[in-house]
């Protein structure tokens, strides 16, 4: 079993250097197929390649952050900006930047939520268009009750409190789930869904796999910082960021065709089913243990 282990960690925990120098080409790879437009034998080599590159690269992602850090840190204009104690603040202090992630992504949920509205009152309202707002509502929804408990308590300071924000996060989580179904339905069976066009596709590509990482990288490391409001809004962040490429896998496969109608749907289907599940999971473990936690302390605080 340890040897099957040591294997595995040889072939999906690589140091930084190899990580970048096999998943960046992977992924370049399958955008040259996918853009060639013709279904052969390298496009199914494209796509397990894509998908190993993405397991090392989520595994690497954090040896390679550290890596880059280590030679940014030496860079004059970000010793200028760690010489003032707010750009000192932003760039060391882990709880700082989430607080002024989480304020970035309501104000961009907002816009969304606008946008959506906006585009159905001028244009014709459709079930897509209201299934995104209310998408996109939820997770603003989620991302207010988390800054409005940072305004009115430091992290950490009551987890009880903090533990309610996270369940309550939780179910909203799995009510949006709901909508994400819908989204999946409409991608599949409506052909509805979003459409970028030209060299958009590869900078909504690039960002798309930035935030997922990311995303999966900050629940890792925040769930290990004991802060339930911090793990909601991270959680949040990975529900966001896989519906992102679940988007992009969408356009990408509009975009670049070549590939049978019923193989797009089962791989959208594929896809979306088992985001839907993921999020769905990540609900009920928050419903969960944020229940457990609260009952445990209240059967603490009643026995002092």
């Amino acid at each position: 079993m340890d040897q099957f282990k040591k294997v595995l960690k040889k072939l999906f925990c690589l140091p930084p250097l190899p990580t970048i120098l096999i998943s960046v080409p992977s992924f370049l790879f399958v955008f040259i197929v996918l853009a060639s437009g013709h279904q052969s034998i390298l496009t199914y080599v494209a796509y397990i390649l894509s998908a190993y590159a993405m397991i090392i690269t989520i595994t690497g992602i954090t040896g390679v952050i550290e890596a880059i850090r280590d030679g940014f840190n030496e860079i004059p204009l970000l010793k200028k900006i760690r010489s003032n104690p707010l750009g000192n603040r932003l760039l060391g202090d882990a709880v700082f930047r989430s607080e002024i992630t989480l304020h970035g992504g309501l104000f961009v949920n907002l816009l969304y939520v606008a946008l959506y509205i906006f585009s159905g009152i001028f244009s014709e309202f459709s079930a897509w268009s209201a299934t995104m707002a209310a998408y996109y509502i939820l997770l603003s929804v989620m991302r207010l009750a988390l800054v409005r408990y940072v305004h009115q308590k430091e992290i950490g300071e009551n987890i009880m409190a903090e533990f309610r924000r996270y369940r309550f996060c939780g179910i909203l989580l799995a009510v949006m789930n709901l909508a994400l179904m819908t989204m999946v339905f409409y991608m599949v069976y409506q052909n509805e869904g979003p459409d970028y066009s030209g060299i958009l596709i590869y900078a909504m590509a690039a960002y798309t796999f930035y935030i997922t990482i990311v995303a999966i990288v900050n629940v890792i490391r925040f769930r290990k910082r004991g802060s339930p409001i911090l793990s909601a809004a991270k959680a949040i962040s990975l529900t966001a960021a896989l519906v992102s490429m679940l988007s992009l896998e969408t356009a990408m496969l509009g975009a670049f065709g070549g590939t049978e109608p019923e193989l797009r749907r089962t791989m959208t289907l594929s896809f979306g089913g088992a985001i839907c599940m993921l999020v769905f999971g990540m609900a009920v473990y928050m419903i969960v243990r944020a229940s457990k936690q609260l009952r445990k302390m209240k059967i603490n605080d009643s026995e002092t």
